[in-house]
């Protein structure tokens, strides 16, 4: 099988090819492709691949390109993993929001909706190009905001695009291990919107375990998310929330130590992305061994000032750990290519799963995936707290699509102004001038 990864220059693709090199199943990925926009980043990621697939008998080959056509030829899935302005754009988009008061997270909040404006357009000339050069090829969507960018790929690809997230796998994950209980062999109730979901339950041999863990504050606080809730709040839900729910639920808390960090999540991953990218210009440098310590790096300094706002410290050691979303990508191939039924949690189409939203809203859910692709399963309905978060940021993912396809100023300034942690009118038209001052390629806003 060819795979195609889009963003081919991005930092966590060798995250991808490590998983493939370790697929020795027949049906198996045997060429990779990568697409980018610039060709130093690509040629520095894939003088990472190649270290790693030094030794590896029957490696899969990879190939580089510029012409996004010719990538798509051929290919049996398309891996989007790309970053329209890049990790500048990022920080111009904290920065503008924070100047506001507001937050400007990449895919929470105004931050959310500014990287939406610049990714669709590139986004659904990505699917339409699909559409007509790989047909028959299964989309796999990354790109942030996930859930509104696999929403938009839909229109133009239907069902064959499917976006993946690793931050439901890992709160899963860690629930699974407080509870003592094995992940692979727990089934999640998991139901909300990319980064805005809810673990309602979890399921070992026929036994919903969460009851325990929620009746007891010691075991509760043991894990990331128990700690960075806090016990109270979490029995109060009666649900474990995603992480970027912090954002919601201590909103105040968050963008004061945002406004107070000595520089943004975007601002630090700029630089340090920066310093990796001039280090691999070295010929001499080992690359793995450079992408490895930037890596770990990564990860530890992650979600950073939500941790110090709820006082939780630094990171466990098991949450640095790989097998996040190129598992999801991975296990999510097999089950297509080789009709290996599976249960995963993916971004797709409604359908009938939630009540509260149409059949093409775009949800985070279980699914059953096999050869047809990906199935959503039946959800029990949120509570009222739970769907008006989730139909309030649904109304505002489609106010960015329909500005997105119709270059509408007015429906761009209605997302801001309808997001829930952006508080008015006046602050939504001062978040659009801001942005569209710093990024050209939202000149298509009129």
């Amino acid at each position: 099988m060819t795979l195609t990864i889009l963003g081919g220059g991005g930092f966590r693709v060798p995250l991808v090819y490590g998983a493939l090199l370790g697929d020795r199943r027949e049906g198996r990925v045997t060429h990779v492709t990568l697409h980018d926009v610039d060709p130093g980043r690509l040629a520095a990621v894939a003088r990472v691949l190649a270290e790693q697939a030094a030794g590896v008998p029957d490696a899969p080959e990879v190939r580089v390109t510029a012409d996004l056509d010719d990538a798509l030829r051929g290919a049996d899935f398309v891996f989007s993993a790309i970053r329209v302005g890049g990790l500048e754009g990022r920080a111009a988009d904290e920065r503008v929001a924070l100047d506001e008061g507001v937050l400007g997270q990449e895919t929470v909040g105004a931050g959310g909706i500014a990287y939406g404006l610049r990714t669709l357009p590139v986004a659904t000339d990505i699917a339409r190009r699909i559409a007509r050069h790989a047909p028959d090829a299964w989309v796999i969507n990354f790109t942030n905001p996930a859930g509104l960018v696999t929403e938009a790929m839909s229109r133009h690809l239907g069902d064959r695009v499917i976006g993946i997230c690793d931050s439901p796998v890992g709160l899963g994950r860690r629930i699974a291990r407080v509870l003592g209980a094995d992940p692979g062999r727990a089934r999640i109730d998991y139901v909300g919107l990319n980064h805005l979901g809810w673990v309602r339950a979890l399921h070992v041999d026929g036994r919903d375990e969460l009851p325990r863990l929620l009746a007891d504050p010691k075991l509760l606080e043991s894990f990331e998310e128990g700690r960075l809730f806090g016990a109270d709040w979490l029995r109060s839900l009666g649900a474990i929330p995603n992480e970027y729910l912090h954002y919601y639920y201590f909103n105040r808390e968050a963008v004061r130590a945002y406004q107070e960090a000595e520089q943004t999540r975007g601002a630090f991953l700029r630089d340090q992305q920066a310093r990796f990218y001039a280090e691999m210009a070295d010929p001499a440098a080992p690359a793995l061994r450079t992408w490895d310590r930037t890596r770990a790096e990564r990860e530890a300094t992650y979600m950073a000032e939500n941790r110090d706002v709820a006082g939780v410290g630094e990171r466990e050691e098991a949450d640095l750990e790989s097998g996040g979303y190129e598992q999801v990508a991975l296990a999510l191939m097999r089950a297509v290519a080789r009709d290996e039924r599976t249960t995963l949690i993916l971004n797709v189409r409604n359908r009938t799963t939630l009540s509260a939203l149409d059949a093409d809203a775009v949800v985070e859910v279980p699914c059953l995936v096999d050869a047809n692709g990906a199935h959503p399963l039946a959800a029990e309905p949120l509570p009222y707290h739970a769907t008006g978060l989730v139909t309030s940021v649904k109304a505002v993912e489609r106010e960015v699509i329909a500005a997105a396809e119709s270059g509408s100023r007015a429906a761009a300034v209605k997302a801001f102004a309808l997001h829930p942690l952006v508080d008015s009118v006046g602050v939504a038209r001062r978040l659009l001038d801001g942005y569209t001052a710093v990024h050209p390629g939202l000149g298509y806003l009129s």
